[in-house]
Parts: structure tokens; sequence; C-alpha cells
């Protein structure tokens, strides 16, 4: 089954960068052909023995489902929008093999809809080519290179499953909103889900902190016994990603805030933007506030005007407010059972660091490690997935699946993973993928603001993922690189569309 695997994953990488910068028809095809095949192969490798029936009448199930969701999404195309926000925080606990994952299952349905409503349209002679414009080349180069490197990768379970799981399903994701047709009336509505959902999000978080009654995550648990603050995830599984989800509210309310429609608009979205500020600080993630801080900071050099300068920095003051006031773990000696839920441990007897001390510490090792690690597979590193089982061999470490050798920085990761290649085609990617969306929050219209929402949301990502390794794992970030696609193509045709009412 393993050579399953190792063609698999290259097989649907090369499509899927097929279909992202082949402009023939029949090219196009072709790729999304073997993304499907490739995709399939790597289900079969992580599939369950002996459970072949059921899983293939959910095969089946799934693509009667996935041919009838995309009749329904040629009539309303933006619904893969709506629901792809909607179920981000829906993550599933998944066994696979001998790996424990969070898995994003009700979202791939929707993925998979796409899917079949991309090859409708393709098979009935949409001619349209390159809708990720100047992202297309650099995200394609980087799938394809990244898919190439599970032939020698030093997990193949962790590759596939970061191929199968991610890549592949959200790279198609990207492409499939940068075709969406532009309907400027819906982004109002789309800013109101996203607040609401921040907003409810918050809530949930003030409430679990008051009550301390955190949800699902039995680590943070743990963890909240042995530590001097009490840390909620609200219905994330994860703190961290809760954070960063609270992170984009924030700044699409204080976008809307500074540059919305003067009056009611600009009250709600600030009293949103403070609820939901309240809720992420009990998540007590620092890489969130290091990214709010980060981006905030942006929005007032971006928009250039005194009073978005004042609101901008204000917000980014209270960031960095957080930041320096999240308190150092507790000196204790039991302190280690909740290490991996928390921000760290230390054994009793040695003073407590500070909280900035404390988030590198730990860590400082892992980045260290990965470094060498890159440094001793330069070219190819050593594949896709293979960073916790080559720092686990290097580092002597116990265990298939040593959680203590888990990356917690994206750019080290890329370089261990996928080599200097793999880390120069990230650049490049990073860089288009930031120019795209800020080039237009500098012109007038309607897409101006969305487009700042946008970048402003790569960027916090992006800055977030320096002290969190969840860059491509996360739906938002392929979201938002396909909606940056589709809102610079609307913003930068020679006809503007006709104004819409505001929301």
């Amino acid at each position: 089954m393993t050579v399953l695997a190792h063609i698999g994953g290259p097989l649907g990488c090369l499509g899927l960068a097929l279909v992202l910068v082949a402009r023939a028809r029949a090219l196009r095809m072709l790729g999304l052909g073997a993304w499907a095949v490739g995709a399939l192969f790597l289900a079969l490798f992580l599939a369950p023995s002996g459970h072949g029936a059921v899983l293939a009448a959910g095969a089946v199930a799934g693509v009667v489902a996935a041919v009838a969701g995309a009749v329904v999404l040629r009539r309303w195309p933006w619904a893969v929008v709506f629901l792809t926000l909607l179920l981000i925080p829906a993550r599933i606990p998944v066994s696979v093999g001998s790996t424990d994952a969070m898995l994003l299952l009700p979202l791939y349905l929707v993925i998979a809809v796409a899917a079949a409503g991309l090859a409708l349209e393709l098979w009935r002679g949409d001619g349209r080519a390159r809708e990720l414009g100047p992202l297309a080349v650099p995200l394609a180069a980087f799938l394809a290179w990244t898919g190439i490197t599970l032939s020698w990768t030093h997990d193949l379970t962790k590759g596939a499953i970061a191929l199968l799981f991610f890549f592949l399903p959200f790279g198609l994701l990207a492409l499939v909103l940068a075709r969406l047709p532009w309907r400027p009336r819906l982004l109002p509505r789309l800013y109101l889900q996203l607040a609401g959902m921040g907003l409810a999000l918050a809530l949930v978080g003030i409430y679990q902190y008051a009550a301390h009654d955190v949800f699902w995550n039995p680590k943070v648990i743990v963890g909240n016994a042995y530590q001097p603050f009490y840390r909620v995830n609200s219905l994330f599984w994860d703190p961290s990603i809760y954070g960063r989800f609270l992170v984009v509210a924030v700044l699409a309310s204080l976008v809307v805030a500074v540059r919305g429609p003067a009056g009611r608009a600009r009250l709600v979205a600030a009293g949103i933007l403070a609820v939901t500020w309240v809720g992420l600080l009990f998540s007590f993630s620092l890489s969130s506030f290091a990214a709010l801080l980060v981006a905030g900071a942006v929005v007032g050099v971006v928009l250039l005007r005194p009073r978005a300068g004042v609101v901008a920095g204000a917000v980014a003051l209270l960031a960095a407010v957080a930041v320096a006031g999240v308190p150092g773990p507790a000196p204790t000696a039991a302190a280690g059972a909740g290490a991996s839920a928390a921000t760290g441990s230390r054994v009793a007897g040695v003073a407590a660091p500070t909280p900035l001390a404390d988030a590198t510490s730990g860590r400082g090792k892992l980045v260290s490690e990965g470094i060498r690690i890159a440094l001793d597979s330069p070219v190819g590193g050593v594949g896709i997935g293979g960073f916790v089982r080559a720092y686990a061999d290097r580092t002597g470490l116990n265990g298939r699946d040593p959680k203590r050798a888990a990356s917690h920085t994206t750019v080290v990761t890329v370089a261990a993973e996928t080599g200097v290649i793999g880390l120069a085609l990230l650049l490049w990617l990073t860089v288009a993928a930031l120019g795209l969306p800020f080039r237009g929050a500098r012109r007038s219209g309607v897409a101006a603001p969305a487009s700042l929402v946008l970048g402003l949301t790569l960027l916090a990502i992006s800055v977030h993922s320096l002290g969190y390794n969840a860059l491509f794992e996360d739906p938002m970030t392929w979201a938002a690189l396909g909606l940056a696609a589709c809102v610079a193509r609307a913003g930068g045709s020679a006809a503007p569309p006709a104004p819409e009412p505001a929301a």
C-alpha cells in the first residue's frame, strides 16, 4: 500500500498545480482528474483495514452528495464561502492509523461539492484560466514541490495526512473561491457572519473563563490545573486556533470601524470588536496577540489617516499590553503534567520566567534542531510530514509520535521538510499573497475594504504561524488567498460595479 502513497501524493499535487496554471481546458480537466486519483490513492493508503465495505459505501454516498450539491452551487455559488466560514470551527477528532488528528470533516464535503461543480463547469466548456492571478504560479510551484517531497519523507503516514487533508482539498478550495462571480452586495453579509461568529465564540470563551469550564480538550483542562492563568478554547479544540480566529474577526471589525459607513455601523463594529477582544484575551495565546499587534499597526499605516491611526494604534497597544501581561507558569513540581497544553512548565525552586522568555525557551530547542535538520538535508529536506520523525531520531526521543517533537514554526518546518527549494517557494508565495490584497486596499470603491481585510487576515495568520505551525492546516489561509484573487480581479476591472447599498 505504500506504493499508492508514493504515487498518489505527487500525482495529486502535480494535478492540482496543472489546474492552477494551465490555460487549455483539456489540460485543466486532466489535472483535475489527477488530483482526484491522487487523493483516492492517499485515502486508500490511510484507510484502516477491515472497513472496506463501510468506506466504499461512504465514498459512493459522498460522490452522490457532491454531484447533487454541485447543481445547487451553480445557482448560489457564494454559498461555498459562507459554508466554509461557518464550518471552520467544526474540527472532529479522528484516528488515522497510529496518528490522532483534528479534521474538518464537514468542510471536506463542501469542498467535494465544489470540486464536482468545477468539473461540471470545465466539462461544459468554461474557458477561464489562472483565476488566482499572480498567485497561480507560486502556489502551483509550492504545491507541486511539496507533493514530490513525499517520495523521500521520513514519515509517510504524516506526509500522506498532510497532503490528503490539507494541501489537496484546501488548494482546490482557493481556486474555487477565486472563480466566484463578483457579488459586492454579499460582502457586508459575509462580514456580519464573521463578526457574529467571533462574537458568539468570544462569549463562550468568556463564560468558560468565568465558570472555569473548558470543553473538549483534556490537555487544556490538565494544563489549567498547573497554571496561574486559565486558558479557554471556546468551541475550538486548541486555544491558539481559537485565538487566531478571533484575531481575524477583530481585524474585520477594526476595518469597518475606521473605514465603514459613518454612523451606527461603525459604533456596532466597535462594540463587537471590544467584546471579541476580551474573548481573545482569555485564550492567552501569545502568537495571537503578536499577530494582532502587527496587523493592527499595519491598519494605520495603510489607511494613513489620523482617525484610523488612533484606533489601530489603540488595538495594537491593547495587544502589546496583553502580551506583556500574560503571567509565567507557576513554579511547581507537578507542572510537567500540563506542559503540553499551556505555555510551559518549570520544576520547583526555579523562578518563573517572563512570558516572552517562557514562550521562546520551550521552543528554542525545536527551532535550533529544526534548523540543523534543514542544514543536514538542504536541497529536498526530510519530506513533507517528516519533521517529527527526523527530530525524534536526532534527539533520541522514544515513541512512534513523540509530542515534544512537534514543530511550532512554519518557516522552520518548511525548510526542514522541503529544503531550500520549498523555503524559496514559500517566500515567493508569501510576497505575492501579501502584495495582491494590500495593493487593492489603496484603491477606491467597494472592493478596497474587502482587500484590506483579506490582506490583514493573511498577514495575521503568517505572523501567527511563526509561533504556531498551522499555516497550511488552516482553511482560512487558503480561503483568504482565493478571495483575495477574486476581489483583486473585480477591483482592477476597467468597469467597476455599480455601488451597493451599505449594510
